[in-house]
């Protein structure tokens, strides 16, 4: 019996490296708001926008019964690591400026934060207001995806149109991009923009409205597939580190410096918690800079987690997990050429090819030859202009001048005239 208490704690030493106790130190939580009604209707489709309760965009019921499921979820997971009660310092929250994901996020901090003590301001209801930040659309630079401000980007887009994977999925799925075309009334159809029509059908399938016969199983199939080849065409088949440099690097920059600053805090970090309420290209977009995008639409109320943790040496790691099913528990994600429980340094190193240093520079189009030349032709004819109109001024002054000797006139120290 001795001996084998000994060679347990033997063993027991020389593991206790390995097992290390992990604390977690912060997390970056970003999720998809919840269910909602269609964006749009397509021209010949019997549901516009008076069909829905609040319009066009709006979360529903059910996405703000999802989202509460989340917050619960989360207030489970990170129970003792965020404070029972709702602590401004510990957790800050930013969503997009749409109606949607502004109350998918408070949906979820109500299950995360129900009030308790002297939180309880009503004790009619199980429920604390908690502030959202949130920016004009117009001025969201972090958490809107695709984002169409750089030109660069918007070249990659045309020049995945040519590729042969592209025009491969273009040819074998004409027929039933024309299908839609003619049976929604939208004239300009493609690859990418089918996906719509079936965003738009699948809300309407989700609120219990019968679908046209036109849809088939066999039909929905294939513009479920189509819908995921959208997303994958924006944020990858070709060029994928070049885009995510352009997209989800933005966020991933965000995310990572983040990270570094609470790594190199001597000092207690009282943020804890930061929460991101967006859509399903902000979790695509973020996945496709990681290298972990699965190609596949994330569903509502889905949550990627970034977590931050230290052992007892002082060594920090990443590991990251996805929720994309309220029914099973979340699933590592593990970053391409690190372990699941990838050393901070590694991370940062790993992720600085998906960032970009200078936004601005790489959204620029490369100049080229022709360019120069219509550059150099415009300097010659300004040039020419120029000096045409210093010979016509010269020639007027001429014009103008008397020939005989009319007496002078000198200029007074204020630009008054004297004879």
């Amino acid at each position: 019996m001795l001996l084998r208490f000994l060679l347990l704690l033997t063993v027991g030493a020389l593991c206790g490296e390995v097992t290390a106790e992990k604390k977690l130190e912060y997390v970056t939580v970003l999720f998809r708001h919840g269910d909602r009604s269609p964006v749009k209707a397509y021209p010949t489709d019997p549901y516009q926008e008076s069909a829905w309760p609040q319009g066009f965009g709006q979360l529903s019921q059910e996405g703000m019964r999802q989202h509460l499921e989340l917050g619960q979820f989360l207030r489970k997971r990170y129970d003792g690591f965020l404070n029972e009660s709702y602590v401004r310092h510990e957790i800050s929250v930013r969503s997009t400026d749409y109606d949607r994901t502004l109350m998918s996020a408070e949906a979820n901090l109500a299950g995360l934060y129900p009030p308790n003590g002297e939180q309880v301001f009503s004790p009619n209801i199980k429920w604390q207001p908690i502030p959202v930040h949130t920016v004009p659309q117009s001025e969201e630079k972090l958490l809107s995806f695709p984002q169409r401000d750089c030109p660069r980007f918007e070249e990659l887009m045309r020049e995945t149109e040519q590729t042969e994977e592209y025009r491969n999925v273009t040819t074998a799925n004409r027929d039933i991009i024309e299908l839609v075309g003619n049976k929604t009334g939208l004239k300009s159809m493609s690859v990418d923009s089918v996906w719509s029509v079936y965003d738009t059908l699948f809300c309407e399938s989700r609120h219990n409205k019968s679908a046209p016969d036109w849809v088939t199983p066999s039909v929905w199939e294939r513009l479920h597939f189509l819908k995921d080849f959208g997303f994958q065409v924006i944020f990858g088949v070709y060029k994928q580190q070049e885009k995510s440099r352009l997209q989800g690097g933005i966020l991933l920059g965000e995310i990572v410096k983040n990270l570094s600053r609470v790594a190199s805090s001597k000092q207690s970090q009282p943020l804890k918690m930061m929460m991101l309420s967006a859509h399903d290209t902000t979790v695509a977009a973020l996945q496709g800079s990681l290298n972990v995008f699965n190609g596949r639409q994330p569903p509502y109320a889905s949550c990627h987690m970034i977590e931050l943790y230290s052992d007892d040496n002082g060594s920090l790691s990443v590991s990251m997990f996805y929720r994309n099913d309220s029914g099973v528990e979340p699933y590592a994600l593990q970053l391409p050429g690190c372990a699941l429980e990838c050393p901070l340094e590694e991370f940062v190193i790993l992720t600085k090819l998906s960032i970009s240093e200078d936004r601005q520079k790489e959204c620029q189009l490369p100049s080229n030859g022709s360019n120069k030349e219509v550059i150099i032709t415009l300097v010659v004819v300004g040039c020419l202009l120029l000096v045409l109109i210093i010979v016509l001024f010269l020639s007027i002054v001429r014009h103008k001048e008397p020939l005989g000797n009319q007496g002078y006139r000198h200029i007074g120290p204020e630009g008054g005239e004297e004879s």
